[in-house]
Formats: structure tokens, sequence, C-alpha cells
């Protein structure tokens, strides 16, 4: 393909995407197909000779599509969001054609510097403390990572080292590997997987904390564990706080547990990935008060903030924390600028070596919405999930799990899990949308994500009577099962 042909079928697929999201809502939310399905729809190997754009083009409905779960439905309400727009779009375009692989200053100086402003950006529309940030001459800043899962296993490891020097300095005696024995980090038992996926990676304990009756870790929680396992002999390093907990939204006490892990020398990480992009508007910063105590704050542009997959925030109090843990020289990396003290290689922030130019979905994005065109968009989910929390309280069958304060509503039927099992079957057998569950405690619940760019009243409306429909038929045929029982 020249570039001629770039151009022509380049202007092709946009108005395939343009229509694909234009029309979304007319295709099936969830596939109808089986595991294996599409092998036998193609080749055993590459071709020999090259084919046609035509040929690949036409493939795209006949095989991809028949198989794709349409994320970005006005029907999908499962998981938490997934962010789409076509400023995005646009400059992940950009991105794919510049084609830098920015690990260091010298690697593209555009990639750096873009990044490091638009997360002092980002941190101004938050309202993180100013340490936060990089600014022209802070110590701390902001890094995009592929995802939450990265940014807490950064985290993690980072405290590991920095706790290792420190114990090592007031205990030579120790090796490194018996401290890395006695090493445990903490998270909510909320917290999600990834947290636990971390320590695991990093080779240490984790343990959870309980949760309490609004499934909030609190600090008298946090400290009684603390206390146990340093009488114990344990080395406490590590503390994940949640904001916006996966299961159900709900908030860890920062304003508590901060002052805890500060006075114990335990670096706290805040991991915010769906609820973070909410703290921008004014009503809903207060669930952020506490940030000034973490060392590290993250959350997922690419879930609530119009900004496509990948593109996770973090920000560290101190860069130099992240550095020290990962930084190596190799000769044919190095560059005449790298100790200027100007320049940012975010090699020594992540894990991979190389990375994408990112930050250009946030500059378009930023600058083409506006705060204010991104405050409108979380209010309106936020507006649209307090409708269906409504519904679902007007239906005396029908009970609320959990407080409802953002864009997550999580619902059951008043009786067993079962039925409750069952419910959720007939919704995602029947396909008009699309919902995951979660347990809370012991109960079985159903999870009501607000996620698509363009859903609308209608759209809640339309899934509120869907499943009012599907839990009438299924009370009836389950009150008859159990008469004749």
């Amino acid at each position: 393909m020249d570039a001629a042909e770039f151009r022509k079928r380049g202007k092709e697929m946009v108005d395939y995407v343009a229509d694909y999201l234009e029309k979304i809502e007319k295709r099936q939310v969830f596939p109808d197909v089986e595991p294996g399905y599409l092998r036998p729809l193609i080749a055993d190997c590459a071709p020999q000779d090259p084919e046609s754009f035509e040929d690949v083009f036409k493939d795209i409905e006949k095989i991809i599509m028949p198989g794709v779960t349409h994320w970005h439905s006005p029907y999908f309400f499962a998981y938490f969001p997934a962010a789409s727009s076509f400023p995005a779009l646009l400059a992940d375009m950009l991105c794919g054609g510049i084609g830098c692989v920015g690990f260091s200053w010298a690697a593209s100086p555009a990639c750096t510097e873009l990044e490091t402003v638009m997360l002092d950006w980002l941190g101004k529309m938050v309202n993180l403390p100013e340490e936060f940030l990089a600014g022209k001459d802070g110590q701390g800043g902001g890094v995009i990572q592929g995802s939450a899962s990265e940014a807490t296993l950064i985290a993690l490891l980072a405290a590991r080292t920095k706790t290792i020097i420190k114990v090592q300095s007031e205990k030579p005696e120790l090796t490194e590997a018996e401290i890395m024995g006695r090493l445990v980090a903490y998270a909510s038992d909320q917290a999600h997987s990834s947290v636990e996926r971390a320590a695991l990676i990093g080779a240490v304990k984790i343990k959870n904390v309980p949760s309490d009756d609004t499934f909030s870790v609190c600090g008298s929680a946090l400290k009684k564990v603390l206390d146990e396992d340093k009488a114990a002999g344990l080395i406490p390093f590590f503390f994940c706080a949640t904001l916006g907990t996966t299961s159900c939204c709900s908030f860890d006490k920062l304003l508590e547990l901060g002052p805890i892990c500060n006075k114990e020398n335990i670096w706290m990480h805040i991991d915010a990935a769906y609820a973070g992009s909410a703290f921008i508007c004014p009503e809903f910063r207060h669930l952020l008060d506490g940030v000034e105590f973490a060392d590290s704050f993250n959350f997922n542009p690419h879930k609530w903030l119009l900004v496509n997959f990948d593109c996770s925030a973090m920000w560290v109090k101190k860069r130099s924390d992240l550095i020290g843990a990962f930084k190596l020289e190799p000769l044919y990396l190095q560059h005449h600028h790298q100790e200027s003290g100007l320049v940012t290689d975010y090699r020594h922030w992540q894990i991979p070596l190389g990375r994408r130019f990112r930050s250009l979905k946030l500059w378009f994005v930023l600058r083409m919405y506006g705060v204010k065109g991104l405050q409108e968009h979380i209010r309106k989910h936020v507006r649209l999930s307090h409708q269906f929390e409504h519904l679902v309280l007007q239906d005396e069958r029908f009970e609320i799990c959990a407080e409802v304060v953002l864009g997550l509503v999580c619902f059951r039927l008043k009786g067993s899990n079962e039925l409750n099992e069952a419910l959720l079957k007939s919704i995602n057998d029947a396909k008009k949308i699309h919902l995951v569950p979660c347990h809370l405690r012991e109960k079985f619940v159903l999870r009501f994500a607000i996620c698509s760019r363009t859903v609308e009243s209608t759209h809640i409306k339309f899934a509120w009577e869907h499943i009012s429909q599907l839990a009438t038929d299924l009370l009836k045929t389950w009150e008859q099962n159990h008469h004749q029982q």
C-alpha cells in the first residue's frame, strides 16, 4: 500500500468506524458465537502472496464483528465504561502515524514533554496537592501507565525497594531475602484482584483488611492488622487504598488511613481507576480528601474521561522513589541531556522500556471538550445512574445493595442467590443488554454501570422495563417449580 492508496483507504476506514459508532445500538450488544468460532472462518496459515485491501475489509463484517462485544453500545452496562471519543481516535491515529517509541527524552522530546505537561493539567483538574505535580522544578510528577494494574505494581515495587534499603541501613545483619520474607502489603477485602496480583509478582505477602458495612476500610481496621503483624515480627510496607471499588464503588476512608500510613512509614497508594475521573467535578472532589497523605495516586482517563484505552494516569510525590527502584543505564539508552535535571526519561517510571505517544489523546480530548464538557459527561452518567436507582426503588421486589455515589447501581431481587443468578442468566441470554455480577458479602448482586458515551435516559428506561419483565417471568416459573417441589 502506497501513500496514495493509504489516503483513499484511510478515508474509507474513518467512514466505517464513524458508521459503526453511529449505528452501534442496532447491533446486538453481546455476540452469538461459541468458543472457537473464528478458526474455521480463516485460513490455516498466512497467505504467501499479498491480498487486496478489499478482501481484508470485507472480512471485518464477516469474521470480526460477529465475535465483538460492543462496549460502546448504549445497551452495554457491564464492568465499567471504556472511554472513547472522536478526538481521542484521531489522536491515536496520529500516534500510530508518528510511531515513535518514547522511552527517553532523546527518543522523542515531544512525546516525553507533552506527557509531563498533560499530567500536570490533569492533576490540576482533580485539584491534586502541588507535591504531585512536576511543574518547573517539583519533585513529583505524573506518568501514563497502560493500566491501573501496572500503576499498583509499580508503586508496590518502588515501596519494596525503598523499604529494603531503609531496613538494611537500620539492621545491616539482615539479608535482602530475610527482609523480603517479612514484608507485608495490605488492601481492602473489596480491592481489585490486580492488587493481590501485584503482590504475587512482587513476591511479598499481602493481607486483606476487613471493610465495614459500607464496604469501606476505616483506620481502626488497618491499625488492628498492623499491630498484630508488627508484634509477629513482620514489616508492613505498602497499603493500597481504593476509591470506587469494582464491586460496588465504595470508598476507603483516606482521612483515617493516611495518617496511620505516614506514621508507620507505609507507602500509601490510591487506586481510583474508575472513580478518579469524577474528581474533576467540584461536587465529587471531597471523595479524594486525604490524598495529601498518599505517596502515589492513579486513575484511568480511559474509563470515564473520553480518552480511549490505554491511558492510566499515575502521580508520585517523589519521582526519585520510582527512578531509584527501576533505573538502569546501558550506554545505548544514554543521551547528553539526561543529567540536566530538566529531562524525564519515562522508562524509569514503568515496567516496559517502550511506550506509545499516549499523551496526544489527552491533549486532543482536554482541548476539544474542555473541563466543562468533561464535567458534563460525568454528571450526565451520574444522573442516569440515579434514574436507574429510582426505578429499582419503586419496585418492592428489588433491593439496592450499596450506596449509589457515581455511575454504578448494585441491585438484586429480594430472595436467594440462585434466584438472582437465574435473573442474570435470563438478562444476558436475551442479549438485549449486558450486565455482570459481583458478590457483596454473601449476596450475589447485579451491577448496572452507566458506560456508553451515547447512553440516554431512553436506554435506561428500556433496560429497566426489560429487567422488570424478565423478573416477572422468572418469578412465575420459580414459584410454580417451588410449589411442585
